[in-house]
């Protein structure tokens, strides 16, 4: 027990990452859990769980001054003290979530503002350019293969396209895994529309995703419109479509 005493701050601040993010998991996994409306208090659920994860290099300082109060700190203390601010860059993770979120969410509120064009190749190796669907009504589609929500809707989204597109409708899913994964994942859920990479301009809005899947829909005259959120029945969406459809370009 001497020894352990006498590394006390090593020890505290060893567990400060692994504890870090058992707490943020914690915290978080249970306000979800108990939220009634996961998609309006998600900036509390995010807040309140990244402040925990502060506890452990808090706790590692309260030890390393009571030892300082007694003695100087020893070598060990002082290690145990450097891994604890370390653990602190954890935080960023969750941070950088919460700023992307705030973006998507803006992003896709956008009404009548030119849809930002990209410029890129789908994973068969065509080049796709969103400035050649004027005219169309476009639905871009960001998802990822371990997204189990995104597998459950892009069935529904290739329907959608192939009962729509003789009315002008286009369909493009963007994400940022590389082609063979993309490929691989197109086995298993077999779509039509073309699956795009981000091997050209892809501009930040379809990049500043935090959750997926995400839908941006794109009217006639080449305008963000916004989507029903992805909670919403997709017949919601299917009639948003259906009024961008029936809109006449200028």
């Amino acid at each position: 027990m001497g020894k352990l005493a006498k590394h006390r701050v090593l020890i505290a601040g060893l567990f400060s990452p692994i504890l870090a993010i058992l707490l943020y998991a914690v915290v978080y996994g249970g306000l979800t859990a108990r939220s009634t409306d996961p998609e309006q208090d998600w900036l509390f659920r995010l807040s309140l769980s990244t402040a925990v994860m502060t506890v452990p290099f808090l706790v590692t300082v309260w030890v390393a001054l009571r030892d300082i109060g007694r003695k100087s700190l020893s070598v060990s203390g002082k290690v145990g003290l450097a891994i604890a601010v370390l653990s602190l860059a954890l935080i960023w993770k969750p941070v950088n979530d919460g700023v992307l979120r705030s973006r998507q969410t803006r992003n896709q509120a956008m009404r009548d503002v030119a849809a930002p064009l990209f410029d890129t190749q789908d994973i068969r190796g065509s080049r796709q350019r969103l400035e050649e669907q004027r005219g169309k009504v476009v639905l871009v589609n960001i998802w990822a293969t371990w997204c189990g929500p995104c597998r459950a809707e892009m069935p529904k989204l290739d329907k959608l396209y192939l009962q729509k597109r003789s009315q002008g409708f286009v369909v493009f899913g963007i994400s940022n895994e590389d082609t063979p994964t993309q490929q691989r994942f197109l086995q298993q859920v077999p779509v039509s529309y073309p699956l795009l990479t981000l091997n050209g301009n892809v501009p930040a809005l379809y990049r500043d995703i935090a959750r997926y899947p995400a839908i941006f829909l794109i009217d006639r005259q080449g305008r963000l419109q916004p989507a029903p959120e992805p909670e919403k029945p997709f017949a919601t969406l299917e009639a948003a479509v259906d009024v961008l459809l029936n809109e006449k370009p200028n």
